[in-house]
């Protein structure tokens, strides 16, 4: 029952084995920033776009089930703030079973492979897979390639980080966009779970769908990308764009024309 709780969770959150995912815990992060001020209408706004899923932590569960518009949702249990001591130093912020309670399909974690926190996020990590797997809850991990000395971007990183999550029993693996498609094959193909991009800090529309394009040729399952969203001028379009890329195969001009955004020259 365990397997089909998680495959049928996993359906909520994706579409057809792929996913677009908004995070918006970066009210724990950064503070309360364009586009959060109002969750509720940017919630509206990217899963009326086309969102398959939206993330938070759990004390703002209130204010997305009225509306997320039936698509998924992913607790996140791990934060650490911008005007702390170490960015990198995630520390939990909740369980498994308090987002169960709130009503998560799914749970997220981060952790920084390579970072002075890393041993104790493997096992944190470690610990929340475990409590997911007997609920049958899925598990995001955000696994990236972060430290002294790190190439946050190097595929072989990328790959040892996403490497990492599946061991310790992750479902859907988050990482940094290694910058090509070419090199983005090396990551993807270092596990057998599914790989989504983060957001990064792309120049433009067209950029971040170009990212998306060549993520997705590379094996990609699709993406989980925030501020590139929800501080978009127009939100619920920038989902619909990265939806037609992810879900339809479009090509980034052709989904900006389906999303009625302006086609860069």
């Amino acid at each position: 029952m365990t397997d089909a709780g998680k495959a049928s969770r996993l359906d909520r959150i994706g579409t057809d084995g792929r996913f677009v995912t908004i995070p918006m815990d970066h009210g724990i992060t950064l503070g309360a920033v364009d586009g959060l001020v109002d969750i509720e209408a940017t919630i509206d706004a990217v899963t009326s776009g086309g969102a398959d899923a939206v993330l938070t932590q759990k004390g703002i569960a209130p204010r997305v089930h009225p509306n997320k518009n039936d698509a998924g949702y992913v607790v996140h249990l791990n934060a650490s703030t911008t005007i702390g001591p170490d960015a990198n130093d995630k520390r939990l912020t909740g369980t498994v079973e308090e987002a169960v309670r709130a009503g998560a399909d799914a749970v997220s974690f981060h952790i920084n492979v390579g970072s002075d926190h890393e041993p104790d996020q493997i096992t944190q990590l470690a610990e929340v897979c475990d409590d997911a797997e007997r609920l049958g809850i899925p598990v995001l991990a955000m696994a990236y390639a972060r430290g002294p000395g790190v190439d946050e971007h190097d595929a072989e990183n990328l790959g040892h980080a996403v490497r990492l999550a599946e061991e310790v029993g992750a479902d859907v693996v988050k990482t940094a966009y290694s910058g090509s498609r070419e090199s983005f094959e090396r990551v993807v193909e270092s596990t057998a779970k599914p790989v989504i991009i983060a957001g990064g800090n792309p120049d433009g529309d067209r950029e971040t769908l170009q990212n998306v394009r060549d993520a997705m040729d590379a094996g990609a399952a699709g993406v989980s990308m925030g501020r590139t969203v929800f501080q978009h001028d127009d939100p619920g379009a920038m989902a619909a764009a990265i939806a037609e890329v992810v879900h339809e195969g479009a090509a980034p001009d052709e989904a900006l024309r389906v999303a009625g955004l302006p086609v860069e020259a």
